[in-house]
């Protein structure tokens, strides 16, 4: 038999959503994966021979910042001129260019849909050219009927959106390329419903404000009655490799499935599956205020076009992964949402007596992880005020009558329970509330923190098992609800009595008041812990039949550097955060405040600098004023110093030398001599009143 050779397929952008997707689907194919279920029997045990064999080799080009998530491909292009692109294409077999995302990319899917038609003449091998386009192409098109759908047999009345005017002219030149000689150079439109699933693109910024249940609403721009047609990635992929399969004579094939949904039905389910259940209707033109959105995605979100795939129906048997559309399959894709952006939640039960730091640990994981900390007193009290709440509000026109009536039930019912059991809950109402809570989509979604509870094998198991699924040998099967809330790490502290004590003596007086540790209390409730866990019954012993091992840590000191060895062991043990990162709000909040920060430290260097120059000029001018006072005051001591010395000296001066000097100056004045001083010394030695 024939060795069958893959083709070789060349796509754009392989690290784009849909280019990546297709990618990789094309990778898991085999030989003979597309054939007809009614296809001949040689045809058939040919198909069956080759099983397991790849059906295609796929080489492509990545951008510059390219994912992780790349799908592992034969080859990869980054940085190529139109010279080197050109003789990557005239080696393969099949060229799929999408223009669904990057508008950029048009041009470069012309040229090379163009290049190839030139170079057909020296084509060694037939080749097929794919562009996967956009329904936007037909957003503007006019409806014989509203109830009939539009049909790709109809390609050529779609009018385009203004906005894709561009993309309408590249199909036409496509398709007219490739009527020039169809056996060596064939050419296909596959026009693209709204692709959904794999984690999401288009609609990825519901299903992340859903996730993050930070907002009340799920928005809804416009009134959410226009009909999105839509097709899930797999899918879309599975169209693409049946027209590289069966080459099939239409060259224009819308790929949508066979949902016809609003925009308000989409997000009505993206919300009750993942968020708040409720949306909002806004304007428009809000959409266009939403960062996340590009220009294109929200030209495509506001699309009306019911529309139906007839050449997918009559030409190929694909095999559907959500034919009946997104609402229909909105299980599925919230499953591969999270999975395919590891968006898993991270479920936590700390266990322990009171006071070993239960709550504190608890809190922190949640820091970290952002996680919620659900302990009893906060769950009771919000289950209460959610029911009063619903009672309060009810509609008397709505549909939800049932709803509070059992609403109205279940809150008499607690309150009755909390009289009666001095303020406590029975343990199947406990265990209800509990397990409402951790059913809920925050829950769900991000994952937990159970924090102190529960405290028996009974209440461990009436909160994860149902005693209706209880088995032949004794055991229980978990359901499908309690295997959405068992934890994957249960941390087990513990710390001797002595210690739990004298901490508990130590902690301020408004932790002992909001956690009930009195010593009557206090006490009562650690022997009640010891002794739930001496039985062969306890906890711990519970999650270790199940599989889930407690990691069990002993507290022996309340000293930081120990403190925080102990949360490093407990992150080491729960690994790397399983969420989303910091939004682009929060990182501009983050960087606001770093830099508000800054500005505040400088200011404070800035005043403290000119605090100390202000004080080493006051410094410097009092030692000069000090200096200058010092140099005066030597001064007069010195003055006064030689005015005391020259007082003996004045008066020698006076008694014996002045007067005869005196008088000589007058006689020389008198006689007026050639030489006066001459004059003078004889005068002093005639008249020197010492001489005898």
């Amino acid at each position: 038999m024939e060795k069958v050779t893959p083709k070789r397929v060349f796509i754009n952008n392989i690290d784009s959503y849909v280019s990546k997707w297709v990618a990789k689907f094309l990778c898991e194919c085999v030989v003979g994966a597309a054939v007809d279920p009614d296809a001949v029997t040689e045809e058939e045990e040919e198909r069956k021979a080759h099983s397991g064999a790849p059906a295609f080799q796929v080489v492509g080009t990545v951008c510059e910042t390219c994912g992780e998530d790349r799908p592992r491909v034969l080859e990869e292009y980054k940085h190529l001129n139109r010279e080197e692109l050109l003789s990557k294409l005239m080696d393969c077999d099949v060229v799929i260019y999408n223009i669904t995302q990057h508008a950029e990319q048009l041009e470069e899917a012309c040229w090379a849909a163009s290049a190839l038609h030139n170079e057909m003449e020296g084509f060694s091998r037939a080749k097929m050219f794919i562009l996967v386009s956009t329904v936007m192409t037909w957003a503007c098109s006019k409806p014989v009927d509203f109830d009939v759908p539009f049909t790709d047999e109809i390609f050529w009345r779609r009018r385009a959106h203004p906005s894709f005017k561009a993309h309408m002219d590249l199909e036409k030149r496509v398709v007219k390329m490739g009527k020039t000689n169809r056996t060596m150079f064939s050419t296909y439109v596959v026009a693209s419903g709204l692709q959904y699933g794999l984690g999401e693109q288009l609609f990825h910024f519901f299903f992340k404000t859903s996730w993050l249940g930070q907002e009340q609403e799920i928005p809804v721009f416009g009134d959410g009655s226009n009909i999105v047609p839509t097709i899930h990635i797999r899918d879309l992929a599975s169209v693409i490799q049946n027209v590289i399969e069966h080459q099939p004579k239409p060259y224009y094939l819308l790929a949508v499935d066979s949902s016809n949904n609003t925009m308000e039905e989409i997000l009505k389910a993206v919300s009750s599956s993942l968020g708040p259940g409720r949306i909002q209707k806004r304007p428009f033109e809000e959409a266009y205020l939403t960062q996340e959105l590009s220009v294109m995605e929200m030209d495509s979100l506001l699309v009306n076009l019911r529309m139906e795939a007839v050449h997918l129906k009559e030409l190929f048997s694909i095999n559907w992964l959500c034919e009946s559309g997104l609402v229909e399959n909105m299980e599925l894709v919230v499953e591969e949402y999270q999975q395919s952006r590891g968006l898993l939640p991270i479920r936590v039960c700390v266990l322990g007596p009171p006071a070993v730091g239960k709550s504190l640990v608890s809190r922190q994981i949640c820091e970290h992880y952002k996680l919620h900390h659900i302990t009893l007193k906060d769950t009771i009290s919000q289950t209460i005020a959610q029911l009063e709440d619903t009672v309060r509000n009810v509609d008397p026109d709505a549909d939800n009558e049932d709803s509070a009536a059992e609403a109205k039930e279940l809150l008499g019912s607690l309150k009755e329970s909390m009289e009666q059991n001095g303020g406590l809950l029975e343990d199947p109402l406990l265990v209800k509330v509990v397990k409402d809570r951790l059913m809920s989509n925050p829950c769900r979604n991000q994952g937990f923190v159970l924090d102190g509870f529960p405290k028996t094998y009974e209440q461990a198991k009436e909160l994860f098992y149902s005693e209706e699924q209880e088995a032949e040998d004794g055991t229980f099967q978990m359901s499908s609800s309690s295997r959405n809330i068992m934890p994957e790490c249960v941390l087990s502290l513990d710390a001797s009595d002595e210690f739990l004590k004298e901490r508990a003596m130590n902690l301020p007086e408004r932790l002992v008041q909001e956690h009930n540790y009195e010593q009557e209390h206090f006490l009562l409730r650690l022997d009640r812990h010891r002794e739930n866990n001496m039985e062969d019954e306890s906890v711990g012993n519970y999650f270790d039949e199940l599989g889930t091992t407690p990691l069990y840590l002993e507290i022996s000191s309340s000293e930081e550097p120990d403190c925080l060895l102990l949360m490093q062991k407990i992150l080491d043990t729960l690994g790397q955060p399983r969420n989303y990162g910091p939004s682009c709000r929060e990182v501009e909040e983050e960087e606001r405040r770093k830099a508000e920060e800054r500005m505040k430290r400088e200011e404070q260097e800035r005043a403290e600098q000119e605090s100390r120059e202000e004080e080493e000029a006051t410094h410097r001018a009092a030692s000069w004023d000090q200096w200058a006072g010092g140099l005066e005051e030597m001064r007069q001591q010195e003055e006064e110093l030689l005015e005391v010395q020259s007082v003996p000296m004045t008066i020698y001066l006076m008694e014996h030398v002045m007067p005869t000097l005196t008088q000589g100056l007058v006689e020389c004045c008198t006689a007026h001599p050639q030489d006066p001083v001459d004059f003078l010394a004889e005068f002093l030695i005639r008249n020197n009143p010492f001489t005898y």
